[in-house]
């Protein structure tokens, strides 16, 4: 039992590995789906903007992505909001190649990040 204990607080006292350094980009490139028809929508836009998809507003913080490597994976903070609704259907981190780990729940529509814009 004390054996166990000792182990435990030793996994409590290790260092937390580091996180992955990252740059900021300029903005980011979406893509918005609407299930209804099946039409897709590329939404480029800058961090700090608004931009208007059917019936909803997407608003993107800041878009991050590996330090030296734009390319690599891409994640955004943005806030989804329904026309005419002042409670967000979306707003958190959304992860370019894993969407469903956080993702947007509404009947109607999908957004979710395909990478950033560094100019």
């Amino acid at each position: 039992m004390i054996r166990k204990l000792c182990l435990g607080l030793a996994l409590l006292a290790a260092p937390l590995q580091a996180q992955e350094a990252t740059n900021t980009g300029t903005g980011a490139v979406l893509r918005g789906l609407d299930k209804l028809t099946g039409r897709a929508y590329d939404i480029e836009m800058r961090a700090g903007e608004t931009a208007q998809f059917a019936r909803t507003e997407i608003s993107l913080q800041e878009c991050r992505y590996p330090e030296g490597d734009p390319a690599g994976d891409a994640f955004a903070f943005l806030t989804v909001r329904e026309a005419g609704n002042a409670e967000p259907v979306f707003r958190g981190w959304m992860i370019a190649s894993s969407p469903a780990l956080n993702a947007m729940d509404h009947q109607r529509y999908d957004v979710w990040v395909l990478r950033c814009t560094t100019s």
